[in-house]
């Protein structure tokens, strides 16, 4: 019986920790919920296109039939179109929705399966309702298909049965305009113009018609009483695989509602198991606690007589030996709490010292991320817009480093004109450059007071008869001949493409007169790029030294 209480003690155990994945059972049912709502949206969707297909090839049906018995009418050849092509969209509609909605089941059945992979009991009756669910819904969606294939069938003989008798009606018609090639093709109105002759000859025709009909007629029941056996038994093995296919159906709806009411009552009886179980192991768990502590009493009993009867015969022998080493433990723990003291002051003191320079490395760390904000904010340039405003930024650097002067005398370094719109990246000044550099070249005689007319035509001249390199690499040191103002745009543009925007900047600026008023705007910008680099450059440098100064080893 021992044995017993052991193992249902140990499934208990087991039982209390499987409630660590119960958190699970919230997540299972969310997603079962999402992917059911999702599978019974598409599935109506798909029912609801199917029927709206099944009407549409009813009503073609129906026109058609009507246009076969009625005298050929444009109107009813339209609506037939019209009909047609209601037809056609339907079934396609159909045909997408009927798609997704497979989709949306296989995808509720994935779902269904990961669901019982997990073996929770919890989740069990959440499993089962979303089966049985999966279940209608695809029974359903199998009864309007199979309505809409049999009414596509019925269409299918219908629109096979007006194509012989528009055959039929052409062939008669070019048999008629042989006889009577004068004749038009409404030659039902022309009966009281149409001559003797006509008419006898329209006459014999039709006899000659219906004999050749009837000698058909003749030879085509001796060829169907032929054919009837082959097209029989070939209607047999349709129909045979038709109700194969339909019973095939039947029976695996039926094994699945059949499956599902297995597992319900398994489920039912699994819940009934479990709570006899929890009374019995309730019942058994208090027996066995009740035992448990008898004998204990008991032990404790026993063991305090013999504790008694030694705790008499020590307490003499520990008196005399506690009176000799009383004074020395005195001595000994004053000692150890001296000791004890002098470790916890220190203590103190390491960890006041620690708590300080961690917050110094949080303010240090938060100073870096701001200025590495302000370093990305830099990178959000496009070809023809500047960055974002780096007020935000800027505003968190100065958040950040409200106690460093230093720092906050960079930040109020940057340019109010970056701060409020932003400044221009390398690559868009490159590309204004070299948009300006033509029209620089064209005005590099000019000086500054602008001279005549003439002067601008030489100008413009000598601009498009000077072949020159358009990137030349600058020199070490710049000579008087360095100084012309082509040889500086092909300095600069050579520093630009080489990622050189400072250098770039320090040659344009040499340019004088008309040539420097055209690139004086981009200069501008290029000084205000070149001081929000130098700025933030600082306040990285700062922020990596202030970091590092704050590392301490462990």
């Amino acid at each position: 019986m021992g044995k017993s209480i052991e193992q249902k003690l140990t499934f208990i155990h087991r039982c209390t920790a499987s409630g660590a994945i119960w958190g699970s059972v919230s997540s299972v049912s969310a997603s079962l919920e999402e992917s059911l709502t999702s599978s019974a949206k598409a599935t109506l969707q798909a029912i609801g296109a199917q029927e709206a297909a099944l009407q549409a090839i009813t009503r073609h049906t129906l026109k058609l039939k009507e246009a076969m018995e009625a005298e050929e009418k444009s109107a009813q050849w339209k609506d037939l179109e019209a009909a047609l092509a209601d037809r056609t969209g339907a079934v396609n509609d159909a045909e997408t929705a009927l798609s997704k909605a497979n989709e949306a089941l296989d995808s509720l059945k994935s779902v269904i399966d990961k669901s019982k992979g997990l073996k929770v009991s919890a989740v069990r009756p959440l499993v089962l309702a979303a089966e049985e669910n999966l279940h209608n819904m695809v029974v359903d969606l199998d009864k309007v298909v199979t309505k809409v294939h049999s009414a596509e069938s019925e269409a299918k003989i219908v629109s096979q049965y007006s194509e012989l008798v528009n055959e039929a009606k052409q062939q008669f018609q070019r048999e008629v305009s042989s006889l009577t090639p004068e004749i038009q093709a409404n030659w039902k109105g022309l009966t009281g113009k149409l001559s003797s002759d006509d008419l006898n000859a329209l006459i014999a025709h039709a006899h000659r018609r219906i004999d050749q009909l009837n000698r058909e007629l003749a030879e085509q029941r001796v060829r169907e009483q032929i054919h009837i056996d082959a097209a029989l038994e070939q209607q047999k093995l349709e129909d045979q695989k038709a109700l194969e296919k339909a019973v095939s159906t039947a029976l695996q709806h039926i094994k699945e509602e059949a499956r599902l009411e297995q597992e319900r009552k398994l489920s039912e009886l699994r819940e009934v198991m479990e709570a006899e179980m929890r009374t019995q192991l309730r019942r058994q768990a208090a027996a066995h606690t009740d035992h448990v502590r008898d004998v204990l009493k008991v032990q404790e009993q026993e063991l305090r007589v013999d504790a008694e009867q030694v705790l008499s015969s020590k307490m003499l022998e520990q008196e005399t030996r506690y009176r000799q080493l009383s004074q020395e433990q005195l001595d000994n723990f004053t000692l150890d709490m001296n000791t004890a003291y002098a470790r916890l002051k220190g203590m103190e003191e390491a960890i006041d010292s620690h708590v300080v320079a961690e917050e110094e490395a949080r303010k240090a760390h938060q100073l870096w991320l701001s200025v590495e904000a302000l370093n990305y904010t830099l990178k959000t340039a496009n070809a023809d817009i500047p960055t974002v405003p780096l007020e935000g930024a800027a505003q968190a650097v100065r958040d950040s480093c409200h106690d460093s002067d230093f720092a906050l005398a960079l930040s109020s370094a940057l340019p109010e004109e970056s701060l409020h719109r932003g400044v221009y990246s390398e690559a868009s000044l490159r590309a204004r450059f070299n948009s300006l550099r033509s029209l620089a070249r064209r005005v590099a005689l000019i000086d500054e007071s602008h001279n005549s007319l003439y002067q601008y035509f030489l100008s413009y001249l000598q601009a498009a008869l000077l072949f020159e390199e358009k990137q030349e690499a600058p020199p070490a040191q710049l000579c008087s001949e360095d100084l012309d103002p082509f040889k500086l745009l092909s300095y600069a543009s050579y520093c630009l493409e080489h990622g050189d925007l400072e250098l770039a900047a320090k040659l344009v600026n040499q340019l004088r007169g008309e040539a420097r008023r055209v690139v004086e705007d981009w200069l501008t910008e290029a000084r205000l790029t070149l001081e929000t680099r130098q700025v933030v450059s600082l306040l990285s440098a700062y922020a990596n030294a202030v970091g590092l100064g704050t590392t301490q080893a462990p």
